[in-house]
């Protein structure tokens, strides 16, 4: 059986006092969709330890992390070899009208960290990252560097980028030029 890859197996990750970028790969990525009003909706939460968040925009963490995409769409993170967890969360809520979908190799996750990470995104990034704006339980489906990306703003400077595994290539080439200016000061 061949090696697993990640799609950004031969990306060298950036560490320095402003400015980290590395991969997280293989998380564990489950599309939700479920009526957040129905019973179903709040058995889910149970099975994640978290609630399903219902305000656009936003994420919830717990064991995992859970990303609201849609009015009635989450993606579900959770660490590589979550395997077992779409079948909790198909036991959880048995018999109702409910999508769960593993879509894990479609995206890579990109971690940024750092005080230069807000400045490194914004040349690439339309949104308002400031972190009264974009703080930390804010996620959005955007575009960086022409890339089509989730992005999920956490705990101080740090931020999640989801990039299409076709992409992860180009958008860590992206981030690296970018990062160059960040990385002399």
């Amino acid at each position: 059986m061949a090696e697993r890859l990640s799609p950004l197996a031969g990306f060298e990750p950036v560490s320095a006092e402003s400015l980290r970028i590395e991969e997280i790969p293989f998380l564990t990525q489950l599309d939700v969709r479920v009526d957040p009003k129905s019973r179903a909706a709040a058995e889910i939460g149970l099975a994640l330890g978290v609630p399903l968040p219902t305000e656009p925009g936003t994420y919830a963490s717990g064991d995992c992390d859970v990303l609201w995409t849609g009015p009635d769409e989450w993606l579900v993170l959770a660490p590589p070899g979550a395997e077992g967890l779409e079948g909790r969360l198909r036991e959880a809520c048995a018999g109702a009208h409910v999508g769960i979908t593993d879509v894990s190799a479609q995206r890579t996750a990109v971690l940024v960290d750092g005080p230069r990470s807000r400045d490194l995104l914004a040349h690439g990034c339309a949104l308002d990252l400031h972190p009264r704006v974009f703080g930390p339980g804010r996620c959005a489906q955007t575009v960086l560097a022409r890339a089509q990306v989730v992005l999920a703003a956490r705990e101080g400077d740090a931020f999640m980028i989801l990039v299409r595994s076709s992409f992860a290539g180009y958008l860590g080439a992206w981030l690296l030029d970018a990062a160059a200016e960040h990385l002399l000061d």
